[in-house]
């Protein structure tokens, strides 16, 4: 049996094994990591007003319980991060119990150390416990319901209307670039269209499902080839690739908007052209993608960059969470696009 027909039946990395679409969140990302504190700081503010004699006195009964809540919080995301994958091959709720017994006892430990080291307030220890507990259920109950508004068919749904926005301008500019050729020179354009063939089955593909970074430099190689047939000389690509793996998954269509608007708003304009700049690299904990390009001052059409940047954002919050991020460095001469991506490798 050829490829094509086994290619479906292997798993592929998608957004459905992303965190957001998943009961139990993971514990590991940041914006998990935010949010449990977040939350569990409005809650010990909530109960210090309950516990406070007057309004005056609500400052320091918080200050109080912050001193108690932050070491519980942090030890226990800290362990809930390396309980995760344990976690996530439970049933739902038999992991969520897993949590909430997980905070009680870790609650009740740091309770008696307290009592231990004379600084306890002589509380009761099984109300510690169950403050605990019940915090952690409602922590549960956000992410479940977190999990419920965002399941795979909506943010697949959002995902793919994402990429139609794409899809028009990406495929009426590739078209655009063979058209300018096969009158003046057709050879070229038959070559052409070969490579277009290629990239509109890349923008057709499944936006849920994630691609490697080599398909994705690949892709954006292609399109810029095509560019290249159109522009002449007046484009120039410096492709500055470090020793990262091209195995890594990132969401498909991620260089290539880019890419097209540092042709459309920092090259095409100009009668001398100019050089993208591509440089792909790693940090400590990301994958770090750059697109620079000239910029030839206030150009009219130059609002549209915002268009696909705005894309972009959308999509790697509905991905990532908050663990990417795009950042943009704009001068009178100069643009530049920065996107950091958590490391991930491609399934086998």
């Amino acid at each position: 049996m050829s490829d094509e027909f086994t290619e479906p039946a292997r798993k592929k990395p998608s957004i459905r094994h992303f965190p957001a679409t998943h009961p139990l969140p993971d514990w590991r990302n940041f914006g998990v990591m935010l949010r449990v504190l977040l939350g569990g700081n409005v809650i010990a503010l909530m109960a210090a007003l309950i516990l406070a004699s007057d309004l005056t006195a609500w400052p320091a009964r918080f200050i109080e319980l912050a001193a108690a809540v932050e070491p519980w919080l942090l030890i226990l995301l800290g362990l809930l991060s390396l309980l995760r994958d344990l976690l996530w091959r439970l049933p739902i709720r038999v992991g969520q119990a897993a949590v909430l017994l997980l905070a009680g006892g870790l609650a009740g430990a740091l309770y008696l150390y307290a009592q231990s080291l004379v600084i306890g307030d002589g509380g009761s220890g099984g109300r510690a416990v169950l403050l605990a507990m019940a915090a952690t259920l409602l922590l549960l109950l956000y992410f479940e319901w977190r999990a419920a508004a965002f399941n795979p068919a909506q943010a697949e749904a959002r995902l793919a209307a994402l990429n139609a926005r794409i899809r028009p301008h990406f495929l009426f500019n590739s078209l655009n670039a063979v058209l300018s050729l096969i009158r003046a020179r057709p050879q070229q354009a038959e070559a052409a269209l070969e490579s277009l063939s290629d990239l509109f089955r890349a923008a057709m593909r499944d936006p849920a499902e994630l691609v490697s970074l080599a398909d994705e430099i690949e892709l954006g190689r292609q399109y810029l080839e095509l560019e290249s047939l159109r522009l002449g000389d007046r484009l120039q690509v410096d492709w500055q690739i470090a020793e990262v793996p091209l195995d890594l998954t990132i969401p498909p269509l991620m260089l290539q908007p880019l890419l097209e608007n540092a042709v459309y708003h920092g090259i095409e304009p100009s009668p001398r052209g100019g050089s993208v700049r591509i440089a792909i690299d790693s940090t400590a904990d990301a994958l770090r993608i750059v697109i620079a390009n000239p910029t030839a001052g206030e150009l009219p059409h130059a609002p549209g960059n915002q268009i696909a940047l705005a894309n972009i954002r959308e999509r790697l919050s509905l991905y990532y969470d908050l663990e990417a991020r795009l950042e943009i460095d704009s001068s009178k001469d100069h643009y530049e696009v920065r996107i950091f991506l958590p490391w991930r490798k491609k399934s086998r």
